[in-house]
């Protein structure tokens, strides 16, 4: 492909594919790290190229564990991709955050436990900064424009991954409000470390499904829960992604983007000697860092 994407989205349950996008072509992607998800959808959407991603495959034949969150953002990086949007179903452990409501998480708890989070490896090391795990940048405008479509937006909160794919206990729900998590899911993990180390800047667009099993005055999470209220706020999901294309900005760095270190976040990152880095791990990350 040789015009670059800027800007990619990641759709997660209840979301497969994106309304107004034309000119659209799908793309099979191999990486280092194996096949993504699925095929990549590039189409234009408001005059700029976009790349969309089903992040559990159309039909939903994912599970959480399963998906191959290197392959997805290292595919996305390859056609050029600055920008992640992420749409994802949670759970709220907040009374105030009620479902069909959304937020924009600012901070993140990995409660994974059987996913690999890292790009590095096999002789080469590097330690990324995860203090804002979010893009502040593509948080912001994010939030504006969830708030201008009219939505029910949180701005910040913290989004607790889980592994998944059953919901949570009674006992852990519980738990997770007491260390002061806001909303939960399984899929933030590691899609927003790798993104960091890909030094793509990423955001999170989490619309509320439920209220797990905390909340004693509505039943229990279910699937047929979940997906009644996804299907309700994709229309949502949809509106805000199809206005924020144009305020995204063409560069990174300065102005609006200056506030995030998202491109740079492998500077100085790399602590394993250059001279001792083998070829093939060399060759196989060319594409994150050139060293």
């Amino acid at each position: 492909m040789k015009e670059k994407v800027r800007i990619g989205i990641i759709g997660g349950s209840g979301l497969y594919q994106m309304d107004g996008v034309e000119d659209i072509t799908t793309m099979a992607v191999d990486t280092p790290f194996g096949k993504p998800s699925d095929e990549l959808i590039i189409g234009s959407l408001n005059g700029e190229k976009i790349a969309f991603l089903a992040r559990h495959k159309r039909g939903h034949c994912i599970m959480p564990t399963e998906i191959n969150f290197r392959a997805n953002i290292y595919a996305l990086k390859s056609i050029g991709v600055e920008w992640i949007i992420s749409i994802s179903a949670v759970g709220s452990l907040r009374e105030e955050f009620q479902p069909l409501d959304m937020v924009i998480p600012d901070q993140v708890f990995d409660y994974t436990k059987h996913r690999i989070s890292t790009f590095f490896g096999e002789g080469m090391v590097a330690h990324v900064g995860m203090a804002d795990p979010f893009c502040p940048t593509l948080s912001q405008i994010l939030l504006d424009t969830a708030t201008d479509a009219g939505c029910c937006v949180h701005k910040g909160g913290t989004y607790v991954c889980i592994e998944g794919p059953q919901f949570s206990t009674r006992a852990e729900s519980n738990a997770y409000r007491q260390l002061g998590f806001d909303i939960i899911g399984m899929t933030a993990m590691p899609e927003a470390k790798l993104a960091r180390e890909a030094q793509i800047c990423y955001a999170t667009l989490a619309m509320v499904t439920d209220y797990d099993v905390w909340h004693e005055s509505t039943g229990d999470v279910t699937v047929e829960m979940v997906i009644e209220n996804l299907n309700k706020n994709v229309a949502n999901a949809k509106r805000i992604i199809n206005n924020i294309i144009s305020r995204i900005p063409q560069e990174r760095g300065g102005g609006i983007s200056g506030t995030c270190g998202c491109a740079s976040a492998l500077k100085n990152a790399v602590i394993t000697n250059p001279d001792i880095i083998p070829d093939e791990t060399r060759k196989k990350l060319a594409l994150l860092k050139e060293l």
